[in-house]
């Protein structure tokens, strides 16, 4: 895929340049993923349907209790899936998501997943709204977003109404591609808790961050919205983020502090205890999304990630197919 223009975070051509995105998201999702489809991870539902013969993964709540007594073969019912779905996205645009060394930064990553989804959960009615957080986590009053990013001092956590239609969707999406990334970082628990409160009918939550926030802060709220709905966890990863390369001595920044630190890549005992590092955070982080009863993906600024995306939806669909859901 030709490395795409990256998005600004303010200023005239960010609407040109979600434009340019979301014609490339629509033509290599429509191309791949053919027909209607209620959303990213569409719900069993809740309309009763026919009965079929029990398979193994299948979730017995759904044992269909007459018909296995007549038949003597176990039998579960299926259910319809909603059609209007109502789909939250938590976005953590803290200030380590300003960063990248691949084909994008992480925000735009973070930008291009949001107009995936909108494109996935728009159809048919369906409602779409966000929380986002910046910097280090001061709650703020509800905006109106319909002309652009609403208003928000430093530090500040922001909920864009759910809404219905393709146009007031692209007005959430420029609300998100002109937030400005302040520093520190936001709170990621305060932040998914965002959308337990108030409760909602059930429907699709999808967190949209590089969870570099302890598991401790936000695996707590993660579990409870996994009660009440479908959530996918979307991961953002940098290269760098994984593993070092031998380049002497380097100078990083912390983007959330501002602190100068030189680091002498040379040295392959600390790239091994970096990339160590590193496993162990990224497997702490995938053990508590699991914990979570969160579908997992992750998207690398270094790799095609609307490829990553379709891939993830056609295995989630063939595992509900076969009766299991993860």
């Amino acid at each position: 895929m030709t490395p795409p223009t990256r998005l600004p975070a303010t200023g005239d051509r960010s609407g040109a340049v979600l434009a340019r995105l979301q014609l490339m998201v629509t033509r290599k999702l429509d191309g791949l993923l053919q027909g209607d489809y209620a959303g990213l991870l569409p719900g069993p539902g809740s309309e009763a349907g026919e009965s079929r013969e029990y398979r193994p993964g299948d979730d017995v709540r759904r044992m269909d209790w007459p018909v296995t007594a007549r038949t003597t073969t176990p039998h579960v019912r299926r259910t319809v899936a909603d059609r209007e779905l109502e789909t939250w996205l938590a976005v953590d645009l803290s200030a380590s998501l300003d960063f990248g060394t691949g084909q994008w930064l992480k925000r735009d990553v973070v930008v291009a997943a949001a107009a995936a989804l909108v494109h996935l959960t728009v159809r048919g009615g369906n409602r779409i709204g966000a929380v986002v957080g910046t910097g280090s986590a001061v709650p703020a009053p509800t905006g109106r977003w319909r002309g652009g990013p609403p208003a928000g001092g430093p530090g500040t956590l922001l909920r864009l109404p759910a809404r219905a239609g393709r146009k007031e969707a692209q007005g959430m999406l420029r609300a998100i591609a002109g937030t400005e990334i302040r520093p520190g970082r936001s709170d990621l628990g305060a932040l998914v808790d965002m959308l337990n409160r108030p409760p909602r009918r059930r429907g699709v939550a999808v967190v949209i961050s590089d969870f570099l926030a302890p598991p401790q802060q936000w695996g707590r709220p993660l579990r409870k919205l996994r009660v009440r709905h479908d959530v996918l966890a979307i991961e953002v990863v940098d290269p760098r983020e994984l593993e070092l390369p031998d380049v002497g001595v380097l100078p990083v920044v912390d983007p959330e502090t501002g602190e100068l630190h030189e680091v002498q890549t040379a040295d392959p005992g600390l790239r091994r205890r970096y990339a160590d590092a590193a496993t162990a955070q990224r497997a702490a982080v995938a053990a508590e999304l699991r914990a979570a009863g969160a579908a997992h993906l992750r998207l690398r600024t270094d790799r095609d990630w609307l490829l990553d995306m379709v891939r993830f939806v056609a295995a989630q669909r063939h595992a509900r197919t076969r009766g299991t859901t993860r």
